[in-house]
């Protein structure tokens, strides 16, 4: 793996296209279902509930393992990445049984937990078991993804993404719908197509990594047993993992809050929140290129190099998010026509893309820096102000300003705007303190 200096724009783009396939690949799983089945949509937004919160489990691991092995690269040290590459792929692989047996022996007692309806509640069952058993194939995916990303090779993991978003939709034409002696499946076949292309996108990833770096991973690395590199990526992953595990936790609550108003409200938050996506994946992209840099000019301790990159990428992330924050605004009542033609929507959507703009200037500055701070080793803190903030601020504030002052939508906005702008300042004030300078992965690393 050698050192390959790529600017953070080239590496984002190919994570963009990921995401961008992710959203619509998930809401074409449910379309092609929709189409023969209709309770079929609900099954899969049910069970996508679970599996999409489980994958948080293998986030903890792969970005431990990105930043570290990133660092590694940047000092020179192929040997610990050999080792840390390792150490990674078998927690993964424990994790990724450990959650498919979760989904395939607890589905029911979860599903009943959730309240589902009982019309739709065997086929989600159905569907969650057969997802369970791919899960373990979606963790080992997810690490060798971190570990191409960490050699700033994203377009390989673009290509093999593409190839398996194909496959998925493939296959759910032919096995939903059935074709010749294949039956029509449904929502199970919608599962085992999604469980086939995983399988095959491990194959095919795993295969380009062994030409790639023939030698890299061992079973000679698992003796001595890396205990040090596995406490490493948990010492890393889990402050991160429970960040993201928080963040989602807090959306979940602001959205019971939102569930007191009108239907038109509800509505009004979900189109939003399909806008608001896509701001939000080009920053989450440039976020995570940027992280990749950064954690190898650490490596490398090049300190200056590295506040450079962070303010470079930052404002970016400000620039492009607020520009499409801004267009979104001024073209709100076109855009949403596009959906819905309800008056109340429509009246509505003006005021909450105009608190949209400064949410999306504080986001686009919280992702770029909190990634920055973790790929420099400054773990803690980001954790803590997020966890802290989203709560307090996002969660506690919508409840108030929504329903306690009655400003409904608008004061749930105001509230998440707050807490991003609250987030934003406090990591640039962390950032410029120089705070991150005297973080070393590395040194505690080694052994």
């Amino acid at each position: 793996m050698k050192r390959n200096k790529q600017d953070v724009l080239s590496l984002s783009w190919p994570i963009f296209v990921e995401l961008l396939l992710q959203m619509l690949v998930g809401n074409a799983d449910q379309i092609m279902v929709g189409w023969r089945d209709p309770n079929g949509v609900g099954a899969i937004g049910n069970a996508n509930q679970i599996t999409n919160l489980l994958l948080l489990v293998f986030s903890v691991v792969c970005t431990a393992a990105m930043i570290l092995v990133s660092q590694y690269l940047g000092a020179g040290d192929t040997k610990r990445v050999g080792r840390t590459c390792t150490a990674a792929l078998v927690m993964n692989l424990i994790f990724g049984l450990a959650v498919s047996l979760l989904l395939i022996l607890g589905c029911g007692p979860i599903f009943r937990l959730m309240g589902v309806h009982e019309l739709i509640f065997a086929e989600t069952c159905l569907y969650m078991r057969i997802i369970g058993a791919g899960m373990v194939f979606q963790s080992i995916y997810l690490t060798f993804t971190a570990f191409f990303r960490s050699a700033q090779m994203m377009r390989e993991t673009m290509m093999v993404s593409i190839f398996m978003n194909c496959l998925n939709i493939g296959g759910n034409y032919i096995l939903i719908n059935g074709l010749g002696p294949l039956p029509p499946l449904g929502v199970a076949g919608a599962a085992l197509s999604s469980g086939l292309s995983r399988l095959v996108g491990v194959v095919v990833i795993a295969c380009m990594f062994r030409r790639r770096f023939p030698g890299l991973l061992s079973r000679r690395h698992l003796h001595p047993f890396p205990r040090a590199e596995m406490g490493q990526l948990l010492g890393i992953g889990l402050p991160t993992g429970s960040e993201s595990l928080s963040y989602n936790g807090s959306q979940i609550c602001i959205q019971a809050v939102c569930n007191q108003f009108a239907a038109y409200v509800v509505n009004t938050r979900v189109y939003a929140m399909i806008f608001a996506n896509v701001t939000y994946m080009f920053g989450s992209a440039l976020s995570q290129a940027c992280q990749v840099v950064v954690a190898r000019l650490m490596g490398a301790r090049e300190m200056e190099a590295t506040h450079r990159q962070v303010m470079s990428t930052l404002r970016g992330a400000v620039l492009v998010s607020g520009g499409l924050s801004v267009l979104l605004c001024v073209a709100a009542r076109p855009v949403y026509s596009i959906f819905t033609q309800d008056p109340q929507i429509l009246a509505l959507a003006g005021t909450i893309m105009l608190i949209e703009i400064p949410l999306e200037l504080g986001r686009a500055v919280n992702m770029v820096m909190c990634r920055a701070l973790q790929a420099c080793g400054d773990i803690r803190f980001p954790t803590i102000i997020c966890v802290i903030d989203a709560w307090l601020i996002g969660v506690g504030g919508s409840f108030f300003l929504g329903v306690v002052l009655g400003w409904g939508l608008a004061g749930l906005w105001a509230a998440m705007a707050a807490d991003e702008c609250i987030r934003a300042v406090l990591f640039l004030i962390r950032w410029q303190s120089g705070a991150w300078r005297q973080k070393c992965l590395l040194d505690t690393a080694k052994g």
